[in-house]
């Protein structure tokens, strides 16, 4: 199986701040991969840098077997990566349907909008949104307005959003973050239905450690723009260079 997304030695700097040093690793389709690091290891520009909000100082980003280096952003999601992120990001003066539509029209040169005004049924839309929906677990009336909707059920869109537009990765940042328990346990039946039955590649950043050793296949671990392991859950949760940068101390002390 040959990796969907590919970092090739990607270095950032802002300023004298080193957010990414050498970066390199891949991303499989059909499978979750974690990237996870204590606060300002450098995760979310790792995340900016592939979706191309920034540029990266050298280094490359490949999708397949293309160099999407120099590629701006909305092509490089016209080319098939998916965003989500830390807060959820919605035209919030619309209604749930339009903000759904905006965002597989971009990604796929699709004219689902378009055919709204007219009258038509894209009834692909409506039958893939139907099982999302289902699958996360909560029915909504699409015309309603964006901001009538929880801040659960917004994290939720924002991921449905994304795999509307049949992305072959999907850069996931804190999905979990401030869901309760079954809200967490609906983000994750999403994720495993994107990555193990619809093989779509996914890239996790998440600081629930309950979440990320329990659906990611191998996990890469930055600190300070650099990655210091790599591997399973298994190998990554006993690496003492992890465990120490999180606790803060050596543990053999």
């Amino acid at each position: 199986m040959e990796p969907i997304l590919t970092i090739k030695n990607v270095s950032k700097k802002f300023g004298g701040v080193v957010a990414a040093k050498d970066i390199s690793f891949e991303v499989m389709p059909d499978r979750i991969h974690g990237l996870i690091g204590p606060n300002g290891a450098g995760k979310s520009t790792l995340m900016n840098i592939i979706n191309g909000l920034i540029s990266l100082d050298s280094g490359s980003v490949y999708l397949g077997n293309k160099n999407i280096t120099r590629l701006p952003a909305y092509t490089r999601s016209r080319m098939g990566i998916g965003r989500t992120f830390q807060t959820p990001r919605f035209l919030n003066r619309s209604n749930i349907e339009v903000n759904l539509r905006l965002g597989t029209d971009l990604a796929n040169h699709r004219i689902g909008y378009l055919k709204s005004f007219f009258g038509k049924q894209d009834t692909k839309f409506e039958n893939e949104l139907e099982s999302y929906m289902e699958n996360a677990g909560f029915s909504i009336d699409i015309d309603n307005d964006v901001s009538s909707l929880t801040y659960g059920q917004l994290k939720f869109l924002e991921i449905i959003r994304s795999l509307l537009a049949h992305p072959k990765v999907i850069l996931v940042d804190e999905p979990a973050a401030g869901l309760n328990d079954k809200e967490t346990e609906k983000v994750v039946a999403l994720l495993n239905k994107a990555a193990y039955e619809y093989g779509i590649g996914v890239l996790l950043i998440e600081h629930a450690m309950d979440v990320v050793m329990s659906i990611c296949k191998e996990i890469v671990v930055v600190n300070f723009g650099e990655i210091i392991a790599r591997g399973t859950p298994q190998e990554v949760s006993s690496n003492q260079d992890v465990i120490t940068a999180y606790l803060g101390r050596d543990t053999n002390d």
